[in-house]
């Protein structure tokens, strides 16, 4: 199981990088070359150099695109003189960026539409550590942000109720009507909690210390009037109000403002304006592909049209400007760079009730808060539709998005795994952690991605496998990449031709693979965290394979770990050595006829692990995406546990072929 490391929520200092996904902090370069490392480069040059002390050209070539695979397109400028190659030069093209275990992506074709890519994602990004007793904070969405995902969420809460670092405690009273009300606010309580997790936390004091602060809220709740807020009417005379005047919201002390916490736990709180200009300041500093903001909305008429005015009046022009008419089809994102497209629960105009999303599993089994049609409204391109079956009559309208749980969309995978993929060429869907990850643990997103899922959320708040594909994934890249033929719909056609037709089905080209990787020495290697004794580490590398397994796209056959993180199927590791600069001597990791990869969904992991007395601590990790995954001599630049980019590599020789 990939190790699971804190991620801390503010960006790092001193221009240090953390990965996530966006774009590298750095080239990826080697600065020094020493030890075991130089002697072994140096005998790879007499090696193919013969008996001559330079490289002439052809020599040269032979080594370029014979052993390495590389084109003169890739090549520094001043490698590239024409003349053959002294040893110097030899050593200088290997400390160079070409020579990194992973390819540059391709520069991204943003012309199609939003259904056909995967966006990095984040799930309860205000929370800074579990997802029961952490902080909110908004400056989560500033390290995100700055890391590369293009996928906020928010869930958004009144803001007129106490704070929960006030004394909510209820009187000692032993009369028989007191207990009657304790106990159905229990009750009320275990309906909003899933019940497993009811029953895995009611013996522990952080579960004791929930349910008592999920009570005493609810109780404050319960004692309150209901206000004209809360009526249909009243909701509907706030928009007209806000209809005829200006959006601006002047903040005083008789304004509550709503604010953004994981409800009924023991998360602080932070108020949602705060989010709101955290996510304005830093939306577009690493790129301009559109910001997904993702709303889950637990307030009331009143609060909800606060929001509406803090939106506008906080993003302004990064909002999408109201359509004249509903769109036919989904927008690419190259349509809508710089902006910022809102996803919130859709409410139809003419008053209608269609199902709406919820993420908690306890909102199921209450009613869920009416939204207004200003808030509606801005949900222009992701319109928030609750999942009952992929022939409900939402499931054909251009703008929904279905959002369900890990299990959920195992559910419907087992039942209709063909349906669900045709689905997801065309229309969004978003996969979100079950709430059961009380610590913020991931699911495994590659699964969720081979079955075309847009948005596959995932806890940024720690380091685990979750998060190292997702950085495989998106690594270098605007935070979109786009789907493999066959699992992306066809261009809308120009307003001049006929009718748009359904999208055909492309095939997925499947291969086999085979797959060698030469482990040949390290240098500079990170050591696991809190370790500050280099001559106790006794590292060794550990190359794991994530493809996509027999049954898990079309097939019947049960999703493997039903899509939770687990260890990659094909794994094989390294002797160990001691020190930070170890050699390896040339250790082989082969893999050998691994059937039905798909390079764009399929991964290796690299993974430097301390042999200890039980479990190995993690040092250092690099994940590569098999269609990045470059041949030859190449350098794997590693990150430390926290994901932070280190001086650490490893030189390896990889073997490649698909067939």
């Amino acid at each position: 199981m990939g190790a699971t490391t804190t991620a801390g929520s503010h960006p790092l200092p001193d221009g240090s990088h953390q990965a996530g996904g966006g774009l590298s902090g750095k080239a990826h370069i080697v600065r020094t070359l020493e030890g075991p490392i130089l002697s072994h480069l140096q005998n790879i040059y007499a090696a193919h150099g013969g008996s001559g002390k330079t490289w002439d050209p052809a020599r040269l070539t032979a080594f370029v695109k014979g052993v390495q695979q590389d084109s003169d397109a890739e090549f520094p400028a001043e490698l590239t003189s024409g003349k053959g190659w002294d040893l110097d030069t030899f050593l200088r093209y290997m400390k160079s960026s070409v020579t990194s275990v992973i390819a540059p992506p391709e520069e991204q074709d943003l012309t199609w539409p939003l259904s056909s890519y995967f966006i990095s994602s984040s799930h309860n990004t205000y929370l800074t550590g579990n997802q029961l007793s952490s902080d909110s904070s908004a400056d989560a969405y500033k390290n995100v942000l700055l890391r590369g995902c293009r996928c906020v969420e928010i869930d958004v809460w009144d803001g007129d109720e106490p704070s929960d670092t006030e004394d909510g405690g209820t009187s000692s009273s032993s009369s028989s009507s007191d207990e009657e009300k304790k106990a159905r606010r229990k009750k009320r309580v275990s309906r909003v909690l899933p019940s497993a997790l009811a029953s895995r936390l009611e013996k522990t004091s952080l579960g004791k210390k929930l349910v008592k602060y999920a009570t005493q809220k609810l109780a404050r709740s319960s004692s309150r009037k209901i206000g004209n807020s809360g009526t249909e009417g009243g909701g509907k005379s706030l928009e007209k109000q806000a209809s005829g005047e200006s959006t601006s919201l002047k903040r005083t002390a008789s304004v509550k403002e709503p604010r953004v916490l994981h409800g009924y736990t023991l998360t602080k709180e932070v108020s949602f304006r705060e989010v709101c200009v955290a996510i304005r300041d830093y939306a577009f500093v690493v790129t301009d592909t559109p910001l997904v903001v993702s709303l889950e909305t637990h307030c009331g008429p009143e609060q909800q049209m606060t929001m509406v005015a803090i939106m506008q009046e906080t993003w302004g022009g990064l909002l999408l400007p109201e359509p004249k008419e509903e769109a036919k089809h989904l927008p690419s994102p190259a349509e809508l760079r710089g902006k910022i497209i809102v996803k919130v629960k859709y409410a139809p105009p003419e008053g209608g009730s269609p199902g709406l999303e919820g993420d908690e599993p306890g909102e199921k089994k209450s009613k869920p808060s009416k939204i207004i049609q200003a808030l509606s409204k801005l949900g222009i391109y992701m319109r928030g539709v609750s999942f009952k079956s992929l022939t409900q009559p939402e499931a054909t309208m251009p703008a929904h998005i279905f959002s369900l749980s890990e299990n959920g969309v195992m559910e419907v995978h087992e039942k209709s795994a063909r349906e669900l993929f045709a689905h997801n060429r065309r229309y969004l869907m978003r996969a979100y952690p079950s709430g059961l990850r009380i610590r913020s643990s991931n699911l495994d997103p590659a699964v969720f991605w081979r079955k075309g899922i847009q948005i596959v959320a995932l806890n940024w708040q720690n380091w685990d496998e979750g998060m190292m594909l997702n950085e495989g994934m998106f690594a270098g890249t605007g935070g979109y990449v786009l789907k493999p033929e066959g699992y992306r719909c066809d261009k809308p056609l120009p307003p001049t031709t006929a009718a748009n037709p359904e999208p055909q089905a492309t095939a997925v080209k499947h291969y086999t693979m085979d797959l060698t990787i030469q482990v040949i020495a390290a240098q500079s290697l990170p050591l696991p965290l809190g370790d500050e004794n280099p001559s106790s580490f006794r590292p060794y590398l550990k190359v794991e394979l994530h493809v996509e397994e027999p049954g898990e796209r079309h097939g019947t056959d049960a999703v493997p770990a039903e899509g939770k993180e687990k260890e990659g199927e094909y794994k094989a590791k390294t002797k160990s050595y001691k020190g930070c600069d170890p050699d390896f001597k040339g250790q082989e990791l082969r893999f050998e006829k691994i059937p039905g990869v798909v390079p764009e969904l399929s991964f290796v992991r690299f993974l430097v692990r301390d042999d200890e007395i039980g479990k190995d601590s993690l040092a250092g990790w690099a994940c590569v995406r098999i269609d990045r995954l470059r041949e030859g001599y190449r350098f794997v630049h590693l990150v430390d546990a926290e994901g932070v980019e280190t001086e650490g590599v490893v030189l390896v020789k990889v073997d490649m072929k698909l067939s």
